[in-house]
């Protein structure tokens, strides 16, 4: 792992993973600042990234298989956890 990683990794331990920028939490993520940094400029953010098929992350250095099924998991647990609580407030109205 790379230093960059290295103090990504404390500033979530010492609780600042609120601070962190989309660049960085992806690169936790992939364990990979450079890819990550590029796919948040080249979509956007991760709005841009949500809805992509996962072949076109394939074009990055670095990103195969396995990386990829790792950020379309994190896409997924959001997903749920966004439709978690959208359905306790209907509940609730």
């Amino acid at each position: 792992m790379n230093q960059a990683l290295d103090w990504l990794q404390t500033r979530v331990a010492n609780g600042d993973i609120e601070k962190l920028s989309e660049a960085e939490l992806l690169s936790l993520v992939l364990s990979d600042d450079k890819a990550a940094e590029e796919i948040i400029r080249d979509f956007g953010g991760f709005r841009g990234m949500a809805y992509q098929p996962l072949e076109k992350f394939l074009r990055y250095k670095g990103m195969g298989e396995a990386k990829i099924i790792r950020m379309a998991t994190c896409f997924e647990m959001a997903k749920r956890i966004v439709n978690q609580v959208l359905e306790a407030q209907h509940r609730l109205l």
